[in-house]
């Protein structure tokens, strides 16, 4: 069990401790800080608020709403719906900021609060610590009973912000109707059912959808990694589809299926897609310092300048306005796509696409991807327990490797000739995360052990 409080907002376990876990007071605690925060801040007193369709998504939702109301909030409470179409909402509504009820690619126990601006961004690291700091405080001021907030409900918002998606010049609707693709989408009980669906719909693709029931039960983990969509890859098969579709429970990570059943890779949705919007617009690339190389490549190809950012949706937004970047994102399938807006969203990431894949002629979708470098990552974690220094382990290792390129702007990042390694604290959960790419698989499994080895030996000093 495991409660996280950073400055992007509150995850943790429903049930347990205060405290520990993420209970009724822990979620009350933080939406009080958010709400007090914007009124403190002078901005409108209000708010958007939406959710996935975790078990415990509706209980969440209605202590943050019932808190807000309290604090003096009108609150507008889009329900089920998806992270990009709330961030979307948040400017349309004029609203002051908003709140996203999902623990994203996180199992059913884990939910969260995460904290949006009014701009539909996620708030940044300076204004995190200024509402971390008014949680710790605890003076916060509820309003009297004649001033408290109001609810208004608005299920329209995944349709608007679908219809948005269609406007945009580099979706072909048109070319992608003329293909007539059978799509398959693994919805994983949660919110792709009610807008992956109508988006394909709208686009005159034919889709068959599984795990759409929106209860909450995920049928399988719901980070979609290749060892998770088992059962996309068989239906792939199964129908005859010419790809398949895995969105995560709130809708803002993308993965595609190839038509043999093989795996696109997550790493090279972000690569296909900026390959075709770098086509056809002109403009510099941004990932993080964890995903592929590959963009690199695929942008100096288009002879566009690539830069990296520190892990995190909120440092990759920052680091593509600094840059002017035209399309960027991170390597576990998150678009983010500034003639939209300034956030992951799988929904336009899939419109993107198959105006990408149509363009091709309808080839097959693996055609598409043999493309595009062939790099493997290889991603894995160790569970941080109080024992472990993180940052004795990050100076032996920048002794180490200090003949290496080191990076130190997210944790660390050796480069090698062919390969690097990147370690660094995860964001949303309590564990190490090490990841490594080469262009051999067995290159980056043992770069990988290699750190891993390190890290004993350092633990034994």
């Amino acid at each position: 069990m495991a409660l996280i409080k950073s400055i992007s907002g509150t995850r943790g376990t429903i049930g347990g401790k205060m405290g520990e876990n993420l209970t009724p007071f822990d979620i009350v605690e933080m939406t009080s800080a958010f709400g007090y925060w914007l009124i403190q801040s002078g901005k409108t007193p209000k708010i958007v608020i939406g959710r996935d369709a975790r078990i415990s998504g509706e209980i969440v939702s209605n202590l943050i709403i019932n808190t807000l109301l309290a604090l003096g909030i009108d609150v507008v409470d889009l329900g089920l719906s998806t992270t990009p179409t709330v961030a979307m909402a948040v400017p349309e509504e004029n609203a002051s900021g908003g709140i996203i009820v999902t623990a994203s690619h996180n199992p059913k126990q884990w939910n969260a609060l995460k904290l949006l601006n009014s701009k539909g961004e996620f708030i940044t690291k300076e204004d995190g610590k200024k509402v971390l700091l008014i949680a710790e405080e605890k003076a916060i001021e509820f309003a009297t009973v004649d001033k408290l907030g109001t609810l208004s409900k608005n299920d329209s918002y995944i349709d608007w912000h679908i219809d948005q998606i269609l406007k945009l010049d580099l979706v072909d609707v048109d070319l992608i109707k003329s293909k007539n693709f059978k799509i398959v989408v693994d919805c994983i009980n949660s919110s792709g059912a009610i807008s992956v669906d109508p988006l394909l719909k709208k686009l005159g693709c034919e889709s068959i959808l599984i795990n759409e029931e929106t209860n909450g039960k995920f049928a399988h983990n719901p980070e979609p990694l290749p060892e998770s969509l088992n059962e996309l890859s068989r239906a792939v098969a199964f129908n005859q589809a010419d790809l398949g579709i895995a969105v995560d429970p709130d809708v803002d990570r993308l993965a595609f299926v190839c038509e043999d059943e093989e795996m696109f890779g997550e790493e090279y949705t972000l690569v296909a897609i900026s390959d075709y919007v770098l086509k056809h617009t002109p403009g510099s690339t941004v990932s993080n310092l964890s995903s592929t190389k590959a963009l690199k490549e695929i942008t100096l190809g288009h002879k566009q300048e690539y830069f990296s950012s520190a892990v995190g949706e909120v440092n990759v937004v920052t680091k593509m306005k600094q840059v002017g970047a035209v399309i960027g994102g991170e390597g576990n399938g998150g678009i983010i796509y500034p003639a939209l807006h300034y956030g992951r969203d799988a929904l336009v990431g899939i419109a993107l696409f198959l105006s990408h894949l149509a363009a091709n002629g309808k080839k097959p979708i693996s055609m598409l991807r043999s493309q595009y470098p062939n790099y493997t990552i290889s991603k894995n974690k160790i569970q941080l327990t109080p024992e472990i220094d993180l940052d004795m382990i990050f100076e032996k290792l920048k002794s180490k490797y200090q003949n290496q390129p080191l990076n130190e702007i997210d944790g660390l990042k050796i480069e090698f000739d062919d390969s690097w390694l990147h370690l660094r604290r995860s964001n949303t959960e309590p564990i190490i995360r090490i990841y490594a790419e080469s262009d051999s698989e067995v290159t980056a499994n043992s770069l990988v052990r290699k750190i891993q080895t390190d890290i004993s030996e350092f633990m034994k000093d």
